[in-house]
């Protein structure tokens, strides 16, 4: 399959991409002001934890801080990458590949880094419905990207 019979399975891995970035930024979102809201004071009367991380997450584990601020840099990029999706989709040529290839392919890099740490996080256990939730979403949205990655590269150089 190539030309123009790639578009299609590109606009929907693109709309669908978009939704699932959407949604892992809105629960990391919530996960990252729940944290800011409950997160702990250390004041100078107290001692710091026997297991302090600088990035404390009342919910979760200890990989939680790490996975939610990876994923928040996925989202706001694969979302932002649409943009140039959408460009390269309505002309379809090759002049616009470059722009939409590289931006999902950054994309796409910072998803596999922030799935790296929802695997670290599923290894350790004791998490909450929407962090596992999000690892949902980011495991299945580092094969869509890349899937999205391939169709995009479905234009033909004219002849």
């Amino acid at each position: 399959m190539a030309g123009e019979q790639m578009k299609p399975v590109a606009s929907l891995l693109l709309v669908l991409n978009f939704c699932m970035y959407v949604i892992v930024l809105g629960i990391a979102g919530w996960a990252m002001n729940r944290a800011i809201d409950h997160g702990f004071l250390i004041g100078p009367d107290f001692n710091l934890p026997a297991h302090f991380s600088p990035i404390y997450f009342p919910m979760g584990n200890a990989a939680t801080g790490f996975f939610v601020t990876f994923a928040l840099l996925a989202g706001v990029v694969g979302a932002a990458s649409t943009i140039s999706g959408l460009s390269h989709i309505r002309s379809w040529t090759v002049g616009s590949l470059p722009a939409a290839a590289t931006a999902a392919t950054i994309a796409w890099t910072l998803t596999l880094l922030a799935m790296g740490f929802a695997w670290k996080e599923i290894e350790i256990s004791r998490r909450n419905a929407k962090l596992r939730t999000m690892e949902a979403f980011l495991i299945i949205l580092s094969v869509t990207q890349l899937l999205y990655i391939a169709a995009v590269h479905g234009v033909r150089r004219p002849t």
